[in-house]
């Protein structure tokens, strides 16, 4: 599976839209499954529209990505630094938990203030412990939240085509 940018501030809306996943002490998951997407089987926006009628786009390929979106206010971490940490911390994150993780629109939201007090350097050691640490647990419970999501979205769909 691959990981891409999510861009566009209407799928980062319609992503946002959605009930958070999950929660930690400092923040928020919001998921858009692939079936959710209106544009789930529309070719990538880069490729020409010659060369999707010359050369037919397999969708499944298309349907397996993640994108990932960040949300990191600067009133919730002042320092350019400490914000770029945040990012880096989450995309790490995401690669670690990218084979358990559902493909679909990702949107990561620090929704807390990082303490300046407790955290005097801008990009420490600890508060680099601290987001790791936070983060890998936040991914994983928002993975196991979105495998049982789909899984009862696939024997929902099961059930009414049985019916």
């Amino acid at each position: 599976m691959a990981l891409s940018a999510l861009t566009g501030a209407a799928r980062f809306e319609s992503a946002m839209a959605v009930r958070p996943l999950a929660r930690s002490a400092h923040f928020m998951v919001h998921h858009l499954a692939i079936n959710q997407l209106s544009t789930g089987n529309v070719p990538p926006l880069s490729q020409a529209v010659d060369e999707s009628v010359d050369n037919p786009v397999d969708n499944r390929t298309e349907m397996a990505n993640l994108r990932l979106g960040l949300v990191v206010p600067k009133r919730h971490a002042r320092r350019s630094v400490t914000r770029t940490l945040v990012k880096v911390q989450i995309r790490a994150g995401m690669r670690r938990h990218l084979d358990s993780l559902v493909a679909g629109d990702w949107v990561v939201r620090l929704r807390a203030p990082i303490d300046r007090k407790q955290f005097p350097s801008a990009r420490s050691e600890a508060l680099a412990a601290l987001l790791h640490a936070e983060i890998d647990v936040l991914l994983g419970d928002a993975a196991r939240r979105a495998r049982r999501a789909q899984a009862q979205a696939a024997s929902a769909s099961a059930a009414t085509r049985a019916a």
